[in-house]
């Protein structure tokens, strides 16, 4: 059987699997987190003396190929039970694939393996064997809409929290797209909410992004409402603190792509607010997102994706302007004072 890793973490017990895992791809986090899923399952109660780990690389350069197959095969001396774990198995498992095959056709009643590798190609004998008799599970970075749903059923299943795509956008926005570290900030959120059965944008922001992130949100709320001289005054404080002008430019992508696809719909005959709201703005920004689009005027507003990406490039080199002044302008721009 095949699935993704966060699907298989979000209730363990629910996965059948035979005598074989096997976990493909470079999110090293999650492989972990599936082999403490995995560990108790397996041996129940019994020591982690019933556990056997080997450096794959190893295995397959300095010891014989029957050190693997021979561990297989011996009774646990503490329990019904053992686990092997070979890490970094992709060359142990090109080098010896027949082996392998050959065990899994009459594997060990008492013993269970995992192999953890990065690439695995499902059209191989040996890979059909694993989805027969066990399971491989993908441990590969989620994107876009997969990682926004992992947020939003983590938040749900393992802390009984409701979240909205919008928040979990934000969540993203602001940690990044690591699953480790997503769940970390949840740890927190669902610490800091209490008993309230909603995570919020705006806990996502007090907890997660810290007073350079409310910073950013300010600069942003200021640049809609014209206000320049705030803006550019945030502007200074998060580039004094040295925060990556990058980042401040993502800040600024995450509001902006709402307002130039609202204005897309609109164009496209959607009225103006049902079109900020269908864009994803929250709700209680709506209003003061209508008046600052009707302010800017269709035309200008056709161009924010432009000086979004054109502010990008500068900033990767393409212009000799400091990145200061290269946020100011577009600073300038969005407002619509110049």
């Amino acid at each position: 059987m095949s699935q993704h890793v966060t699907e298989f973490l979000l209730n363990p017990a629910a996965s059948e699997f035979g005598p074989v895992v096997v976990l493909y791809g470079d999110d090293r986090y999650m492989k972990q987190e599936a082999i403490k899923a995995i560990e108790p399952l397996v041996l129940g109660e019994e020591e982690d003396t019933s556990i056997t780990r080997y450096d794959g690389k190893r295995l397959e350069k300095e010891l014989p190929p029957s050190t693997l197959f021979d561990e297989l095969k011996t009774v646990s001396m503490w329990g019904d039970k053992r686990l092997v774990i070979v890490d970094d198995a992709e060359k142990f498992v090109s080098a010896f694939r027949g082996k392998l095959e050959k065990y899994l056709e009459a594997p060990s009643k008492s013993s269970f393996l995992i192999l953890d590798v990065k690439s695995w190609s499902k059209s191989t004998r040996l890979a059909k064997l694993v989805s027969k008799i066990g399971l491989d599970l993908e441990c590969k970075e989620l994107k876009g809409g997969a990682l926004a749903k992992w947020i939003c059923d983590t938040a749900g299943q393992l802390h009984q929290k409701q979240i909205s795509r919008e928040a979990a956008a934000l969540l993203v926005e602001l940690v990044g797209t690591h699953c480790g570290q997503i769940h970390q900030e949840l740890e927190k959120l669902t610490t800091f909410v209490g008993d309230q059965p909603r995570i919020s944008p705006d806990d996502i922001r007090a907890v997660v992004g810290g007073w350079k992130a409310e910073t950013t949100w300010a600069m942003t709320d200021a640049v809609r409402d014209g206000n320049i001289g705030d803006a550019l005054h945030y502007l200074d404080n998060l580039l004094v603190a040295g925060e990556a002008p990058q980042k401040i430019l993502g800040g600024l992508n995450f509001v902006w792509r709402k307002y130039f696809k609202a204005t897309q719909q609109a164009v496209q005959g959607t009225p103006l607010k049902q079109a900020i709201k269908q864009a994803g703005v929250f709700p209680r920004d709506v209003d003061s997102t209508e008046r600052y689009l009707r302010r800017l005027t269709r035309k200008r507003a056709e161009k924010i994706c432009h000086w979004l990406l054109e502010t990008d490039l500068n900033l990767k080199g393409k212009s000799r302007l400091t990145p200061r002044l290269e946020l100011e302008r577009l600073l300038f721009l969005l407002s619509g004072c110049i």
